[in-house]
């Protein structure tokens, strides 16, 4: 006599009591993977970053140097802040390096080391504005 799964082997379509069982062991129900933390020194480095970029005035900054290249004047113009101020921020992000300074001439040109630093800073103010606007 043959057994509904012996049947359903033969025939090729799978044993309704085994569909229970696939479904429940579905990866897609499998929570994820658990992941190794990166290392210590790693974690640090990524908070220090985090904490340089945590100011508003080195947030605006980083902002600005996200559309180009600026001197201090430019940015002392556009942010409204004394220059003492932002040379003080820009040296928190130069030793942060999230920004470098060139020379030209008599003024120091800053830019942005990695434009993925200002994907950070123009996500966290997306975010911000957008828990902001009223349901």
């Amino acid at each position: 006599m043959a057994t509904a799964s012996s049947e359903a082997a033969r025939s090729g379509s799978p044993d309704p009591a085994d569909l229970g069982e696939q479904q429940e062991h579905s990866p897609t129900r499998q929570p994820p993977a658990a992941t190794a933390p990166p290392p210590a020194a790693t974690l640090t480095d990524a908070g220090e970053l985090l904490r340089a970029l945590a100011a508003p005035v080195r947030i605006a900054i980083v902002l600005q140097l996200h559309h180009a290249p600026r001197c201090v004047h430019e940015l002392v113009e556009a942010l409204d802040v004394t220059q003492p101020l932002i040379s003080q921020h820009l040296r928190v992000l130069k030793a942060t390096g999230v920004v470098h300074g060139e020379r030209r001439g008599r003024e120091v040109v800053y830019h942005l080391v990695d434009d993925h630093l200002a994907h950070i800073v123009v996500d966290a103010v997306a975010h911000v504005q957008e828990e902001a606007q009223p349901v």
